[in-house]
């Protein structure tokens, strides 16, 4: 295949008339180039191979050393199946929504001759989304760089150039019967890894994601890139056409390469928040930013200054911290695009093992942008019983066809917590709107199951999808079911008996995918504790202290007469169906692994399993060099 291009290539004439000065120098100097690469596919051989490990996941292999140099989790199989679940729900709804526009505006031309056939049909264009002509188109890769800047303009690759030559001829635009300027077929979606460590995630993307264009592979360890190159060419051609690697800091790369990718993916060890800045540049509008955050204990309340400092938000230690982590990064993000007058509209939000992970799609809009505050809440919680409450930042008044926006109203609580008189801690601001579009998460949850075979960790994410796609998407946070147990010191109702309560109560409840026992409710804490007390009336508890929080609690009487009987609704569709929702780790030591470059020793056994650790301490043990003179007896006796 690749030599009849070539020969093509050599006796291709005159591909233009502009660029015939480089044809006699470019060309020899660029077919040699891809002859090499061409050759260098199968240069890995089998001795090279006794030193790595063949790692395989969905469609890609990668070889990985057997020391802790380039870092590699396989627990983020999860990770990297929902965003290729994602990825493959982005590219289809790009289309429709290129298509959607494009009928638009073939409406749009019909209507313009019939109000004033004297006038000729004006020649409207689809809104570019993809960057300026000066930038890199998609689906085009960057020159090597041997080649000047000035010929990389003119040429990317040989495969760039043999499109351009085709297409030299054809108009930029094709004109419908209509006489309306319509956009030629979508281009393939461009997509950054911006840390990219041993290329596993964009190799899949490439071979697994139909419809995806070029992948850009980023990271600045030379280890790394080397590994990720290694593994582009043991890929095979797929890998190679699709695939490239660099060498640069994802902060410098992203922000000289603005509104020129479709989707960009960060995936960093520990936080993204130095990266987030730079990344809503990248994307282009309409754009999707995927983000993962694993410095959990930062999120979730453990250094709250530090988590201050990173995404301006400060953490509350409550049952909810995991779900609160989600919201935080978030509002981190949208915090970043509203610099550059830029919002977010999530997709979908996962916190799962060790990490949460967010899909945000990214528009561009000065006057959207002014609804950010409406999104975004502060968190009351109380320090007796944990009630918590939302006062939203913002507000707004319309009147007519304006719209006025005003500071939120304040405070919604008291100094003291009217459920039990204890004060409350601040935290946020939070995202407050909903964290999931219930339309993506149908769709994806149908592709997943109609793809089973092409997902590693079905099993995971088809029951994360599965109980995302019940939550109430409207609730923020949610309540613990026995930590209200604990504040009351009393015996738990069934989940299905609280929940029937709530609904009888005439509020809505639902699961969350955060919390095997979180109960989300549109319900105030007033009534929630009102259901508690009535039970507590058939269940007693024993005697306590007049000053603690429960007893405060109960020693008034509730107000709403609860209602226990079981409702319809009490089971989700998924529990009534006996529908795996939370499932057990797959194997033991399963969450984050040792940094690259991190001597693996004895003390991480309980980090990644006896045996693995074992493992490397016996290989490196038989690696070692043996003394250049051995004893031998004439030694000993001289």
């Amino acid at each position: 295949m690749l030599s009849s291009k070539l020969h093509l290539y050599r006796t291709a004439r005159n591909p233009f008339s502009l660029f015939n000065c480089y044809c006699s120098s470019f060309f020899t100097t660029l077919i040699n180039q891809l002859e090499q690469n061409h050759q260098s596919l199968h240069n890995i051989t089998m001795t090279d191979l006794s030193d790595y490990k063949i790692i395989k996941e969905g469609e890609a292999e990668i070889l990985m050393h057997a020391k802790n140099e380039v870092f590699y989790n396989k627990a983020q199989v999860n990770n990297r199946d929902i965003s290729i679940a994602v990825l493959r729900a982005f590219i289809s709804k790009r289309k429709e929504e290129h298509e959607a526009l494009l009928s638009k505006r073939r409406k749009g031309a019909h209507k313009v001759p019939e109000n004033n056939s004297s006038e000729s049909v004006p020649e409207e264009e689809v809104p570019q989304k993809t960057p300026p002509e000066d930038h890199k188109s998609n689906g085009e890769r960057k020159v090597e760089e041997e080649i000047s800047p000035e010929e990389g303009k003119t040429f990317s690759t040989v495969e760039g150039l043999v499109k351009t030559t085709e297409e030299f001829n054809a108009t930029e635009e094709q004109i419908n019967p209509t006489g309306v300027k319509v956009k030629r077929e979508l281009k393939p979606p461009r997509v950054l890894e911006a840390l990219s460590a041993s290329g596993l995630r964009a190799l899949r993307y490439a071979r697994e994601v139909e419809g995806i264009g070029q992948v850009v592979a980023l990271d600045n360890d030379s280890a790394s890139v080397e590994a990720c190159r290694r593994n582009i060419k043991f890929n095979g051609s797929v890998a190679v056409s699709k695939v490239e690697s660099h060498l640069a800091d994802a902060r410098v790369y992203m922000l000289t390469h603005p509104n020129e990718f479709d989707m960009v993916d960060l995936d960093p060890y520990g936080s993204p928040s130095v990266f987030l800045d730079s990344a809503v540049q990248s994307v282009v509008d309409g754009g999707m930013l995927m983000c993962t955050a694993t410095d959990m204990a930062v999120l979730c309340g453990g250094n709250g200054e530090v988590c201050y400092s990173k995404y301006g938000s400060y953490p509350l230690r409550g049952k909810y911290c995991h779900e609160m982590a989600l919201r935080i990064l978030l509002a981190s993000i949208e915090s970043h695009a509203n610099r550059y007058k830029r919002y977010i509209v999530p997709v979908l939000s996962v916190q799962m093992d060790f990490y949460v992970r967010v899909f945000v799609r990214i528009y561009t809009s000065a006057s959207a942008m002014k609804n950010t505050p409406l999104k975004l809440s502060y968190v009351y919680q109380c320090t007796g019983c944990d009630s918590f409450h939302l006062q939203p930042i913002g507000r707004s008044i319309s009147k007519n066809t304006s719209v006025r926006y005003l500071p939120g109203y304040g405070p919604v609580v008291p100094q003291e917590c009217t459920d039990c008189g204890k004060k409350f801690n601040m935290g946020g601001p939070i995202w407050s709107a909903p964290i999931h579009d219930q339309e993506w998460v149908t769709s994806m949850l149908a592709d997943v199951k109609s793809m089973k075979a092409r997902y590693p960790a079905y099993d995971r994410i088809s029951a994360v999808l599965t109980t995302i796609s019940e939550e109430l998407p409207d609730v923020p946070l949610f309540l613990s079911l026995h930590n209200l147990c604990a504040t009351l010191k009393c015996t738990s109702p069934s989940a299905i008996m609280f929940r029937s309560a709530v609904i009888n109560a005439g509020y809505r409840i639902s699961g969350t995918h955060v919390n095997p026992l979180g109960l989300k409710s549109d319900a105030p804490m007033d009534v929630i504790w009102d259901i508690m007390r009535c039970w507590v009336k058939t269940h007693p508890v024993k005697a306590q202290t007049e000053d603690l929080p429960g007893s405060v609690i109960l020693a008034k009487e509730p107000v709403l007469q609860a209602n226990f009987t079981r409702a319809v609704a009490s089971l989700s569709k998924a529990q009534a169906k006996k529908v795996a929702r939370f499932l057990p780790n797959p194997e033991r030591h399963w969450g984050p692994k040792l940094r690259a470059g991190r001597t693996i020793t004895s003390k991480h056994v309980s980090l990644l399993g006896e045996a693995a650790v074992n493992g490397v301490l016996n290989r490196e043990e038989n690696d070692e060099p043996k003394s250049k003179k051995p004893k031998t007896d004439d030694n000993i006796t001289s």
